[in-house]
């Protein structure tokens, strides 16, 4: 293959990533017609498609697809080639691709990167964010640097940094202020709003309430924490959610927080990176930032969460 460039292999990455012209253009920071003609001189430089192009989408040829992997390989190995370089420097600059699950970003993204632009004033932070296996797989695949999530993770490829670990809180309607605190044991019993399947908040909660995985719960799924304290407050059911949360999502709905009595349910939360990047320190530095924000609950959580 003759007159390839980086900038055509990073170009077809993401349009194989997202299957869409219009969403790899606006990826990339180029006209969808730029994006095309890139694409065009990539495949007549191969000497076959790599796509198959209809009005609605975008896939990958038989051949696209060993394509894929082997220019994932390719891009990886060149941004820890940049990794490299960026190590020999003193301090940490140029892009850093962080990758965030969405029940930590609205939380504590607006803190962290403060710290993270006092810290490295230098650091281009492009922040991505999504549930964890597609975290992970952007890791994997090299499009991401780093990612902030719940661990473990446990996948062998990728270093875990644990960070802190962060009490769950049960939400209840305003009504049910007053009463009890459940028993573990009996929530099972009582309708269990949920975040769909794919979000590692669900995987704990159910692990936490002993119930089984599996498909949708008659529609008490939610996409968001938000989602699911609006409906809590709307009287259809109970939830779990990150103590970090309570001060966001607790505001503008009618709803009581408690924490459990006993062992309370808690998740660990920190950083992954790959264990082949020579910034391992560099990210280790970057991660310990979290820690003087969620060392101790804040102070409009403890104000509304009783030590029952």
């Amino acid at each position: 293959m003759k007159n390839l460039s980086l900038k055509q292999l990073r170009y077809f990455e993401v349009l194989a990533r997202t299957g869409h012209f219009g969403q790899a253009a606006e990826i990339c920071a180029v006209t969808q017609p730029a994006l095309s003609v890139q694409i065009k001189a990539l495949e007549a430089s191969a000497g076959a498609a790599l796509f198959e192009r209809t009005t609605r989408e975008v896939r990958l040829t038989g051949f696209g697809v060993e394509f894929a992997e082997r220019v994932r390989e390719i891009l990886r190995s060149v941004d820890e080639l940049s990794d490299l370089a960026r190590k020999a420097q003193e301090g940490l600059s140029g892009r850093l691709r962080l990758g965030v699950i969405p029940t930590i970003a609205p939380y504590l993204l607006p803190r962290f990167l403060t710290r993270l632009n006092g810290a490295f004033p230098d650091l281009d932070v492009q922040v991505r964010e999504s549930i964890t296996p597609r975290l992970i797989a952007e890791l994997g695949e090299g499009g991401l640097d780093l990612a902030l999530v719940a661990l473990p993770v446990s996948e062998r490829s990728l270093e875990e940094y644990p960070v802190f670990e962060e009490p769950m809180v049960l939400v209840r309607p305003e009504a049910e202020a007053d009463e009890p605190v459940p028993d573990v044991t009996t929530l099972h019993m009582r309708r269990l709003l949920l975040l769909e399947e794919g979000h590692c908040f669900r995987d704990q909660a159910l692990a936490f309430c002993n119930i089984p995985g599996g498909g949708p719960r008659d529609g008490l799924e939610g996409t968001s924490l938000s989602t699911l304290v609006q409906m809590v407050g709307a009287g259809m059911g109970i939830t779990l959610i990150p103590e970090m949360a309570v001060p966001v999502e607790t505001r503008s709905a009618p709803v009581s927080v408690a924490r459990f009595r006993g062992p309370q349910p808690m998740r660990q939360v920190g950083m992954v990176w790959r264990k082949t990047s020579p910034l391992a320190k560099r990210f280790r530095a970057i991660a310990d930032l979290l820690a003087p924000d969620a060392s101790e609950p804040s102070e409009a959580a403890q104000s509304v969460l009783p030590l029952t």
